[in-house]
Order: C-alpha cells, then sequence, then structure tokens
C-alpha cells in the first residue's frame, strides 16, 4: 500500500513537469521577453 502511494506521487510530480516544461515552450518568447525588460529597467535603475 504505502509504495503504491509513493508511486503515484511520482507520476503526479512528472505530470506536473511535464505541463510546466509544454507551457515554457509555447511561451517561450513571451517569458524571454519579460526577462530580458526586467533586467533592462534593473541596470536602468541606477543603483
Amino acid at each position: 500500500m504505502k509504495n503504491s502511494k509513493k508511486g503515484m506521487e511520482l507520476v503526479q510530480v512528472a505530470i506536473l513537469v511535464g505541463i510546466a516544461i509544454f507551457l515554457g515552450l509555447i511561451f517561450k518568447t513571451q517569458i524571454g521577453n519579460f526577462v530580458t525588460g526586467v533586467f533592462d529597467n534593473l541596470m536602468g535603475a541606477g543603483f
């Protein structure tokens, strides 16, 4: 019974990682533009 529960948790983690990778591939350009904009604003802030 204990092994079955641990296996299900691993399956859930694998599914969540797969979804995260899939969304990352879909929104790759938007994420890249966002990160670039954030770093540009930080560099221009003149801390």
